[in-house]
């Protein structure tokens, strides 16, 4: 069925409209805010009174921090921190929202597995103290409220460099605390006896929301060590031994229950010391952003939404930033539109849950490398062009 823009009439030309741009990054391509500019340039080209509120959006995985600081008129901080190895040092950006309260942070920028060349890739050796470092830093900057993407990661280390970096006391077999410095990487994981909350640091009086949308636990056989070993560089062996010290490590310190919750198992562990430690929660990546960028009350009063992502196939449907955007816009009865940079299987899927069309920036004349290059021009072109038509299909 045919749905007409009630903000059009065909006689007059086009009225003022709202209209809430909120798509996803066009990875390889575009960043969400590039995404949603290159749309609104097309939108003002067939309604220069249009009212647009550009709000990029993200999933919790790359990408979040930039969406969060531009859709809030947030700020960038960069630090620099240890790496996912301990003798790296990388410079890692984060975000204060708009609100000055709230920080985000992509634990991939600090440990993440692009940040390593392929024969360094080794579980044992790589550590989430930089992740930590930034947890710190943002404390330190008087936020209290931390979102933390957790995808990415290079790490299997079940968080312990994360927490010794943020000053909890972490004990090893001799008794003795650890030095805050010398990160604990995967292969310390048999030495830890004992891992306390540390009372008084800045980062315990921050609430934490964590983005994870994987549901593994900690240990056994859809653990982070043998789903995720693998392509972190583990062998066979360094799976079985690393998923033998994670069960170790949470029976020893009484924290069963927490391994065993769904997310428990990712960034190798570090969901499990989210909330283990850190008395975090765990929630979906789209939720935690819908909820930082005020998105439900912005499109309240709005006549159309689009939204958009690189590609748009049955993965969607997991998780990802535009689904959950259309489905906000079904319960609050705004059509919703999806530009994307291609089609895959599964994408009519996409209906059932609020959007009511799609369409491909590439109308299969260009090639992909084409297609990316050129998606600022494409976007803004789909956009007037569709906005000209009136009706959406």
């Amino acid at each position: 069925m045919a749905v007409v823009l009630r903000a059009i009439d065909p006689g007059t030309g086009p009225l003022c409209m709202k209209i809430v741009i909120a798509p996803d990054k066009f990875k390889g391509s575009l960043d969400a805010a590039g995404v949603a500019s290159a749309i609104a340039r097309g939108i003002r080209e067939v309604i220069p009174a249009a009212e647009i509120d550009e709000c990029p959006i993200a999933d919790g995985g790359e990408g979040t921090v930039a969406a969060l600081v531009s859709a809030t008129s947030g700020r960038f901080v960069t630090e620099r921190v240890v790496g996912p190895l301990p003798e790296m040092k990388v410079d890692a950006r984060f975000g204060i929202l708009g609100d000055g309260k709230t920080a985000v942070i992509e634990m991939a920028a600090a440990s993440g597995l692009a940040l390593l060349k392929l024969e360094d890739r080794n579980p044992l050796n790589t550590t989430t103290y930089g992740t930590g470092q930034l947890l710190l830093a943002a404390a330190n900057r008087g936020v209290d409220h931390i979102i933390l993407g957790i995808g990415g990661s290079a790490t299997i280390d079940a968080g312990i460099g994360c927490a010794q970096a943020c000053g909890l006391p972490v004990v090893l077999q001799e008794g003795e605390p650890v030095a805050p410095t010398g990160p604990l990487c995967g292969r310390d994981l048999p030495a830890i006896v004992l891992i306390k909350h540390a009372r008084g640091s800045a980062v315990e009086r921050c609430r934490i929301t964590v983005a994870c949308d994987v549901s593994n636990p900690l240990y056994g056989p859809n653990g982070a060590a043998p789903v995720f070993g693998p392509q972190k560089g583990a062998s066979p062996q360094v799976v079985e031994h690393l998923d033998r010290d994670l069960r170790r490590l949470a029976e020893l310190l009484g924290k069963t229950r927490e391994a065993q919750t769904p997310g428990a198992g990712a960034a190798g562990g570090l969901g499990f010391a989210m909330l283990a430690f850190f008395n975090a929660s765990l929630r979906s990546g789209v939720d935690i952003v819908i909820e930082a960028t005020g998105i439900t009350e912005r499109l309240r009063d709005a006549d159309l939404c689009i939204t958009g992502e690189g590609r748009l196939d049955r993965q969607s449907l997991s998780g990802k930033a535009p689904i959950g955007i259309a489905r906000l816009c079904k319960r609050l009865n705004v059509p919703c539109i999806a530009f994307v940079g291609s089609v895959g299987e599964g994408a009519d899927a996409a209906f059932a849950e609020g959007i009511i069309s799609y369409h491909s920036i590439n109308d299969g004349s260009l090639s992909v490398e084409e297609s990316m290059q050129r998606a600022p021009q494409l976007l803004s072109s789909a956009a007037s062009k569709l906005l000209r038509q009136g009706t959406l299909f």
